[in-house]
């Protein structure tokens, strides 16, 4: 396997490894749109949850784009059944995921940011880091989250919250290129 060297769409494809933390912001259908298959045809994911410093992993799958979204290939470690990364602000990416776990519903949102070719510090869209005005504005009832988002434009507005913020790990991803 190579490690890919990244464009500047890869960022957050990573990102979906986050969602491993559980989605603090989701929708009930993607929100966002015009997703490329960045990464080529095929692409395997390794991730690392990050604890007080301590990682733990990995978390292992692999991924086929089908035209519109990155999905799973056979049976990943880890609980997405598909994604898209779309480029958000400088190395930042916001990943959209699908959880393969029957209780979540809808689509997860996170952010990644790139440490070095080839790997991605994961961490989820938080609504906590937006200001009240926001949550009420923008927050739902409903989801698998305390926040569920309607538009593209509540998801922006939280993402560039979180981004504000000194970014959290949650996991660690690197991204191995897994066929041609």
């Amino acid at each position: 396997m190579d490690v890919i060297r990244p464009s500047s769409f890869m960022w957050g494809t990573a990102f979906a490894l986050s969602l491993l933390l559980g989605g603090c912001v989701d929708s009930a259908a993607p929100l966002l749109s015009d997703a490329k298959p960045v990464l080529g045809p095929t692409v395997r994911l390794h991730g690392y949850t990050m604890i007080e410093g301590q990682a733990s992993g990995p978390e292992v799958g692999t991924f086929r784009w089908d035209g519109a979204q990155y999905r799973v290939v056979g049976r990943p470690t880890f609980d997405v059944a598909a994604f898209t990364a779309i480029a958000f602000a400088g190395d930042d990416l916001i990943v959209q995921a699908k959880s393969s776990r029957p209780k979540i519903k809808g689509i997860e949102y996170g952010l990644a940011h790139k440490l070095a070719d080839g790997i991605y510090q994961m961490s989820a869209i938080d609504e906590a880091d937006a200001d009240e005005a926001t949550r009420a504005k923008f927050c739902t009832g409903g989801g698998s989250s305390s926040c569920r988002v309607a538009t593209s434009e509540a998801l922006l507005a939280f993402a560039r919250a979180t981004a504000a913020k000194p970014f959290r790990i949650g996991s660690l991803a690197i991204v191995a290129k897994h066929g041609r």
